[in-house]
């Protein structure tokens, strides 16, 4: 998968969204970093990639867009796969410390 962030990536990015936002669940923060980190918002891509059932993907999205944090941009009334992009034009992961490797 050329689309997949390699893991200590993912992990990097996902601590910096835990601490941005406390108080979301590690599916939520998850899903925020994978965006951050320029994989699509796609609700069954990222039940498959993470190895997450679909339905508890669909629960968090809906949790982030009722937060504010994503908008939902399609959702297939049949499969309801949804499509979500951030909610805010910035990024919603604080940038990553400059390395200190000289």
């Amino acid at each position: 998968m050329s689309d997949t962030p390699d893991e200590a990536a993912f992990v990097a990015a996902l601590d910096r969204m835990s601490a941005a936002h406390p108080g979301l669940s590690s599916l939520e923060a998850g899903l925020l970093a994978a965006l951050d980190l320029g994989l699509p918002g796609d609700s069954r891509a990222f039940a498959r990639t993470f190895g997450v059932e679909h339905a508890l993907v669909l629960r968090a999205v809906a949790g982030l867009e009722e937060a504010g944090l994503v908008a939902v941009t399609a959702r297939d009334g049949r499969t309801q796969r949804t499509r979500y992009t951030t909610s805010d034009p910035g990024p919603s992961v604080p940038p990553a410390p400059p390395s200190s490797s000289a």
